[in-house]
C-alpha cells in the first residue's frame, strides 16, 4: 500500500483497470470560484495515485482520457460535485459513473448519515480520519497527512460499492440506482450551467 504523487497528470501507461475510484480536493465548494487542486484515484488495490493540479491548468491528457473512457467505470462518493469540478477544470465529462452516496441514500433509509466516514464505519468496519478535510489544498507541497487523507477518500470505494450493490439488489433498487448514476453527469452539467438549487422537474 502506497501513495504515488504526480504533478499535473497521471503518468503515461498507467493502467488502473476497468473500475477506478476518483475524488477531488478543491479550494472550496463553488467550482466556478474555487479551483481544483488535487485529484486522487485508486484501482482498488490499496494504492492511491494522487495528482496535484496547478493554478490555471486546463489540460491533463491522461486523466481526461480516463474520465472520458466509456469502458472505465468511475466510482465517486458524492459524484455530483467531483464530476462538476473536473468538467469545469478540464472540459471532460466523466462517464459512466457510480456514486456511493446515492447508493447509500437509496438503501440506508434508516439514517440521515451518508458521509464516507459513516459508510466505511458501518459497512466495512473501518474508521477513516477527516482531520485534513479543511486543510489548504493549494499548497505547493502537500503534507504526509494530506496525502493520507486524500488516499483514504478513494481506497475503500470499491469495497463500498460491492456492499451497497448487495443491499440494492436485496431491496430491488439496483435498476433505479443505475438510472440515477446514468443521470449524474447531466446533473453536474446543470449545476455548472446555473441550476444548482432548482428542481427543474417540479411543477412550480
Amino acid at each position: 500500500m502506497a501513495n504515488h504523487l504526480y504533478s499535473g497528470d497521471l503518468p503515461d501507461g498507467l493502467d488502473l483497470g476497468h473500475t477506478v475510484a476518483i475524488d477531488c480536493e478543491t479550494m472550496g465548494l463553488n467550482p466556478h470560484r474555487d479551483r481544483l487542486c488535487v485529484v486522487q484515484l485508486s484501482s482498488g488495490d490499496g494504492n492511491a495515485h494522487i495528482v496535484q493540479i496547478s493554478k490555471g491548468q486546463r489540460k491533463a491528457p491522461n486523466l481526461q482520457g480516463l474520465l472520458e473512457d466509456r469502458n472505465v467505470l468511475k466510482l465517486f462518493h458524492y459524484g455530483r460535485f467531483d464530476i462538476a469540478a473536473l468538467l469545469n477544470a478540464f472540459g471532460s465529462l466523466a462517464a459512466p459513473v457510480y456514486c456511493t452516496k446515492i447508493a447509500s441514500r437509496m438503501v440506508r433509509t434508516y439514517t440521515d448519515r451518508h458521509g464516507l466516514k459513516n459508510l466505511t464505519q458501518e459497512l466495512l468496519g473501518i474508521d477513516i480520519s477527516k482531520q485534513q478535510q479543511m486543510s489548504y489544498w493549494g499548497a505547493d507541497k502537500l503534507t504526509t497527512a494530506q496525502l493520507d487523507y486524500a488516499a483514504s477518500d478513494v481506497l475503500h470505494l470499491h469495497a463500498l460499492r460491492n456492499e451497497l450493490n448487495e443491499r440494492l439488489e436485496r431491496e430491488d433498487r439496483l435498476d433505479l440506482a443505475q438510472s440515477c448514476f446514468d443521470f449524474l453527469p447531466t446533473r453536474a452539467r446543470l449545476d455548472l450551467e446555473g441550476w444548482p438549487d432548482v428542481d427543474i422537474f417540479s411543477h412550480s
